[in-house]
């Protein structure tokens, strides 16, 4: 039987060298100095008596039996956060550390009405936010880094429960005195595929918006250029296409100073869920909820 076991600290040195892939971001994600996460990282080598990361000036390569011990690493580090969660979870509820992933599409029009209320009424409530995309929210979550999501469904999560907090439903926005904006709702079949812009690989309302269409030739013919749905609506304004927005967006003003004009999009799969998801059997799955709650109350 092995006498030595590895440090915590030892193994989230290990996992933010794996996630950055280099020596000086891993250190600054963990907030110590480069020397001192490399020490921790040889120490975990030596006293394992086994190489987990080859170094060169320029590549940092995770040897085969590296790469299983993160994966390893990271199921450990999410059970040593349940631990503190169940402990956390005992004491009042909705106060303390809270970590949570919101996706872009979500964060610039949700938070700001819900933050202000939040400091006033949960001042005992530590909330950290980290906007990613979906698909890097998920990773997130089930790796530990985060303790919910706030994202859009539908989208493939895995393993997780999950609380829904509103519909919101999708707009299609045209140039202002656009001869082809109709007068009231657009119909799939009455989007140019020629000028419909949409967001980067890696958002979840770009494929939202193309089920919602229910057209194949959009994916191939549609411009996916945008980073943010601002800039989308930039492009709309200046006369060079059509977009998709949500609800959430135009009730927070995101065309105000603008000349385009938001329709409703008249098709069944025209919404997108927005949901509160953790991990499945988490202990903290009861402050969850209440949470849940207070993202609903807006």
């Amino acid at each position: 039987m092995s006498t030595y076991l590895p440090t915590i600290k030892q193994l989230q040195y290990l996992v933010a060298l794996h996630e950055h892939g280099h020596f000086g971001r891993a250190a600054e994600a963990s907030f110590v100095s480069q020397s001192t996460l490399s020490a921790g990282i040889r120490e975990l080598e030596s006293l394992l008596g086994v190489t987990l990361v080859e170094r060169s000036r320029r590549v940092v390569r995770f040897t085969p039996l590296g790469n299983q011990v993160v994966e390893k690493a990271h199921r450990l580090l999410r059970e040593a956060e349940e631990l503190s969660d169940l402990v956390q979870a005992a004491g009042k509820p909705l106060s303390g550390t809270l970590r949570m992933s919101v996706i872009p599409t979500i964060a610039p029009f949700l938070l700001p009405r819900i933050l202000p209320r939040l400091r006033k009424e949960r001042p005992e409530l530590k909330l950290f936010l980290r906007e990613e995309t979906s698909a890097d929210a998920v990773e997130s979550l089930h790796h530990g880094r985060v303790d919910c999501v706030l994202l859009a469904l539908p989208f493939a999560t895995g393993e997780v429960e999950l609380e829904n907090i509103a519909e919101d439903r999708l707009f299609v926005a045209f140039p202002k005195d656009d001869p082809r904006d109709p007068p009231e709702i657009v119909k799939p079949s009455m989007i140019d595929e020629g000028r419909l812009l949409l967001l980067e690989d890696g958002h979840c309302l770009k494929e939202h918006a193309l089920a919602a269409c229910n057209r194949p030739e959009l994916r191939g013919s549609a411009t996916m250029i945008g980073t943010s749905l601002h800039t989308l609506v930039q492009m709309v304004d200046n006369g060079l296409g059509l977009t998709m927005l949500p609800q959430m967006a135009l009730d927070a003003g995101i065309l105000k100073g603008t000349d385009v004009v938001a329709r409703p999009l008249k098709s069944a799969a025209a919404q997108r869920e927005i949901a509160l998801i953790w991990r499945k059997n988490s202990p903290r799955a009861d402050e969850f909820k209440l949470f849940a709650e207070e993202l609903r109350a807006g």
